[in-house]
């Protein structure tokens, strides 16, 4: 999917100052706590910025703070999840306040997502 400058320019911006959701999550990540599934954070998609993306599993992560919990809001991730879904990716929204609280929690509800064994990263060869 074609990815303008200026988002890609964003998601630079929104990896230099993550949530602490996400924080939390991405050092699951780096500490390999999800089994070898690699992931980038703050990753451009067409018109929106995945939290977190999972490329050989088509997982999409989402960290939502409090601003999601408006009606608005909810009507616009629904729509961005419907996006995501026609393009073959499947959204796993948590709450912030969930992921800081019980961070093992977290990562067992992404490590439910995820298929039983990761696809081999041709990258890796």
């Amino acid at each position: 999917h074609y990815t303008s400058p200026e988002q890609r320019s964003f998601a630079k911006a929104k990896r230099r100052r993550p949530t602490r959701g996400e924080e939390v999550i991405w050092r699951a990540v780096r500490a390999g706590r999800l089994e070898g599934w690699k992931f980038k954070r703050e990753a451009p998609f067409g018109p929106y910025v995945a939290d977190f993306s999972c490329a050989a599993a088509r997982l999409i992560v989402e960290i939502d703070g409090r601003t999601h919990d408006d009606p608005e809001r909810l009507v616009r991730d629904g729509e961005r999840d419907a996006w995501f879904a026609r393009q073959g990716r499947r959204v796993v929204r948590l709450p912030d306040d969930f992921v800081i609280g019980s961070p093992e929690l977290a990562v067992e509800a992404i490590r439910r997502a995820l298929p039983h064994a990761p696809s081999p990263d041709p990258r890796d060869k």
